[in-house]
């Protein structure tokens, strides 16, 4: 089987047209072969085949282990199994094609001959004199004192704000900290309260360094995980993308980017009140709101959440696809991997991405497992153009 062949079978499983056996064989592939791309050596392809060809049999009742079937180096079928024997032939090829793409002298240039590492832990601290301070570069322990407040960083990848002592002196003054992360950044920050934020690439917080009144007021830009410590005297809101989110103790996920169609408001645990403008909807656990960013009405839509983990997989490291066209696609990578991205030629068509990998690799790795639909990726500097 040629490669054309082979993204063909690769498009129907992403096209979602694939039957059961055929997802369930396509993903325990990619499960075998992630992570194993550089070491993987041909005896473990063999033994991946030998259990491919094994779960098959299983799919279609025979429990009777068997051998799998080869003459002269050709993959023969008994006729019973000719319906699947397009799922077969794929499990072989890929893997083959894996083995044979790394052999080959061409496998460092195939995307790009410099890569791009992924992103990690990166964010800027601004505090309330303007002052900024690289959190990737300093060391754990105390950074700044804000009033009442200890603002610390533990461990990498998290900054927390403490209050230093009790006080019976009461201020008037609210002062306010920002943390920002770049593109190719993440971080997170537990706020005086409690309430624990998790970052997303090229987003910013703002919030006091203390709560104080009757309610507890941030803003936020970019994507943002949320486990909102309980207080029922003071609710906790979230003004972003000119929305805000009434809270009183909840799990919830806020994309606010300003470059997507759609501000998305997710609710994983507790209850929510979405605002915009004079519109309002109430979500339970499981519910999406949605707010269009180019319609002028701003209506809020309220749909059930098909796969929660699509939802969460950012904060999980990991890329996750769910028939997402190009775009959608490129944006969520030029982000994580701090680049530009240019479409040579006519932009590809509609057949939408879905699948789900991990965010730890490099840039190129990533493209290989997005080429495999049918698109071309090259890597120029700090640059991926789409062909």
């Amino acid at each position: 089987m040629e490669e054309q062949e082979l993204k063909k079978l690769i498009s129907k499983y992403n096209s979602g047209v694939a039957t059961a056996e055929e997802k369930v064989l396509v993903e325990n592939w990619y499960e075998e072969l992630n992570g194993e791309e550089l070491s993987i050596s041909h005896d473990r392809l063999m033994a991946i085949k030998q259990d491919t060809y094994t779960n098959l049999l299983a799919h279609i009742g025979n429990t009777q282990p068997q051998k799998y079937p080869a003459q002269n180096n050709k993959y023969v079928f008994p006729h019973y199994l000719k319906w699947v024997a397009a799922v077969l032939l794929l499990s072989i090829t890929i893997t083959f094609y894996y083995y044979n793409k790394r052999a080959s002298t061409q496998t460092t240039n195939y995307i790009a001959k410099n890569d791009i590492a992924p992103g990690g832990n990166k964010a800027i601290l601004t505090l309330t004199n303007g002052s900024k301070v690289v959190l990737d570069d300093k060391k754990n322990g105390r950074l700044a004192t804000q009033g009442q407040t200890i603002i610390q960083k533990k461990g990498s990848g998290l900054l927390t704000y403490l209050s230093a002592a009790l006080s019976s002196q009461k201020t008037t003054e609210i002062t306010y900290n920002t943390v920002s992360t770049p593109r190719g950044g993440q971080y997170e920050v537990i706020l005086p309260d409690g309430t624990q934020v998790w970052l997303n690439a090229a987003s910013s917080l703002k919030f006091p360094t203390a709560f104080t009144g009757k309610e507890r007021n941030v803003e936020l830009t970019g994507e943002a995980y949320f486990e909102v410590s309980k207080n029922k005297a003071m609710p906790f809101h979230v003004s972003a993308g000119g929305q805000l989110i009434e809270v009183l103790g909840t799990h919830f996920n806020v994309n606010s980017y300003t470059d997507e169609m759609l501000i998305k408001t997710t609710l994983l645990e507790g209850s929510v009140k979405v605002n915009k403008g004079i519109s309002f909807a109430m979500l339970k656990p499981g519910q999406q709101s949605t707010i269009n960013n180019n319609e002028i009405t701003q209506v809020i839509k309220v749909t059930e959440v098909a796969d929660a983990e699509e939802v969460m997989a950012w904060k999980d490291g990991k890329f996750y696809f769910n028939n997402a066209d190009i775009k959608t696609v490129m944006r969520q990578i030029g982000r994580w991997y701090d680049v530009d991205v240019e479409y040579a030629g006519k932009i590809p068509g509609n057949d939408g991405f879905t699948g789900t990998f991990s965010r730890n690799m490099t840039a190129s790795k990533a493209l290989k497992i997005l080429a495999f639909s049918g698109v071309d990726f090259k890597i120029e500097g700090r640059k991926i153009i789409v062909k």
